[in-house]
């Protein structure tokens, strides 16, 4: 496909986009853009929530992990399942019975304001980092198939990628992107289903023919009990995936956000196990897709793409999609499937933190009634100058992205999993003023545990453990700060 080809099928799902706002946005009020009215179907909600939960990370990198680890992702996804049963039974029916906007509001009740605070934080730092990696991933291949060749500097990519998502976001919010995700998530999953098709008619299979050959079996290991130090172990997969699930879904309020337009707990609970149940069969397909990506380029002596200089795994599956002769079909679903990974994150990531800093540190509900949706459109348009900033830094960042992404995030997340677990967990108080201090101390510990040298912790590969020791220091130092019972 011509520049000029995709920059128009860009446009045209954009028209698209534009359009759903225009329907879903004629009510522009704060009570539609936080929580769509309580109104939103659960099988909706369901459907979109498996194209933010992919994004383009799923889309883009996890194909190229099958080169280092094969299918152990699986692993991860299997402890992902485990963690979204504790979200539907504990967490849910907790902000539903508080009926929160923000789901953080349990840790100012629970707790106090500093909490609150903290808590809110810690979100806000993990959601702009996250949303930003995710959306540098997909420009970064958007920039390599097409900006590139037309001479745009990859600065002006994300600016325009984030503007179009303000533009269709700015009044419906949440209640508009409960139905884009549901596009997005299509378009993602028909890309892949297309590609899967496509390759395996190159290689003269079936996809179950594929499934069986030698070649597949190969690169689709799952399960890995034999090195406790590799970073594939199952036991750090499976019990890392739960608690990447129960903090980074359960503990996240762009996550959340979604669930709390249901409109109740009962139906919210069913969105998380639809979604909890097709999110293990859509990884596998995704990866699936993967190792065909990688018998495809072995079979034809196709080189993985190299960019300033290093191999870029992630931009495989574009470089077959676009530049292997499949034709317009894998050509064209793979552009739109590209730019459904990108948007469907970061849209709502947009808007969860645009509900978050409004109502957990501008107090929004608080304010005037003529002053608050002023006051949010504001926060909107500085949440998108603030990933605008991230994303073109991490385009100077090294390794790679889910690396990156899951590794940042066990950090970050690992103050919010001690900070409920305490809430919900025990009926201490705590001296509220000290949170914050216990926050960060926790993730300096954690940092310094994980960079321990080889000469102390031999060949152990720290993987998304990470994340339950953090919240294990977190909740082991609000109990030095708890109060007295009396």
């Amino acid at each position: 496909m011509s520049a000029t080809q995709i920059l128009l099928l860009v446009a045209a799902y954009f028209v698209i986009l534009i359009l759903i706002s225009y329907f879903t946005g004629k009510e522009d009020s704060n009570e539609a853009f936080f929580k769509a009215n309580k109104s939103a179907p659960w099988y909706l909600v369901a459907f979109g929530m498996i194209g933010a939960s992919l994004s383009g990370v799923t889309f883009i990198s996890v194909p190229g992990m099958i080169g280092g680890q094969q299918f152990a992702y699986m692993q991860g996804v299997f402890g992902f399942f485990v963690g979204y049963i504790f979200i539907l039974t504990i967490l849910l029916p907790l902000y539903y019975r508080l009926n929160v906007t923000s789901i953080y509001e349990y840790l100012e009740q629970r707790f106090g304001t500093v909490s609150y605070k903290t808590g809110a934080f810690f979100f806000l730092l993990s959601r702009v980092t996250g949303a930003s990696f995710r959306l540098f991933l997909v420009a970064l291949a958007m920039q390599y198939i097409v900006f590139e060749r037309i001479g745009v500097p990859f600065w002006t990519t994300v600016v325009i990628s984030i503007l179009l998502i303000w533009l269709y976001t700015n009044r419906g919010g949440i209640k508009t992107i409960i139905w884009t995700d549901t596009l997005q998530t299509l378009a993602m999953l028909t890309a892949v289903l297309v590609g899967i098709y496509l390759i395996n008619e190159r290689l003269n299979w079936s996809f179950i023919e594929a499934i069986k050959s030698e070649a597949f079996s190969q690169k689709s290991k799952i399960f890995f009990f034999d090195d406790p130090y590799a970073a594939t172990y199952f036991w750090k997969y499976f019990i890392g995936g739960i608690f990447i699930a129960i903090a980074m879904t359960g503990l996240d309020q762009d996550m959340m956000q979604k669930n709390l337009t249901c409109k109740n707990n009962r139906e919210s609970q069913k969105n998380m196990f639809a979604m909890a149940s097709l999110l293990v069969v859509v990884n596998f397909i995704f990866l699936s897709l993967g190792a065909l990506l990688f018998i495809y380029a072995d079979k034809f002596g196709l080189d993985i793409p190299v960019v300033d200089g290093r191999t870029r795994t992630d931009l495989l599956f574009p470089e077959i999609a676009m530049n292997q002769g499949f034709g317009n079909a894998l050509a064209i679903t793979f552009i739109i499937g590209l730019i459904a990974a990108a948007y469907s994150s970061a849209d709502s990531a947009l808007t969860s933190l645009t509900t978050s800093f409004s109502v957990d540190f501008l107090n929004i509900h608080n304010k005037p009634k003529e002053a608050q949706k002023s006051l949010r459109k504001k926060v909107h348009i500085g949440v998108s100058l603030l990933l605008i900033i991230v994303v073109i830094i991490f385009n100077y960042l090294e390794g790679n992205v889910v690396s990156n992404l899951f590794k940042f995030a066990t950090f970050t997340y690992g103050p919010l999993l001690g900070l409920f677990a305490f809430g919900i967990l025990t009926k201490y108080q705590i001296k509220d003023n000290y949170a914050w201090i216990v926050a960060l101390l926790s993730i300096i510990i954690s940092f310094a545990i994980t960079s321990l040298p080889e000469s102390v912790i031999g060949k152990y590969q720290f993987h998304w453990e990470i994340l339950p020791l953090n919240g294990l220091i977190t909740f082991l130092g609000l109990v030095l700060i708890r109060r007295k019972q009396h």
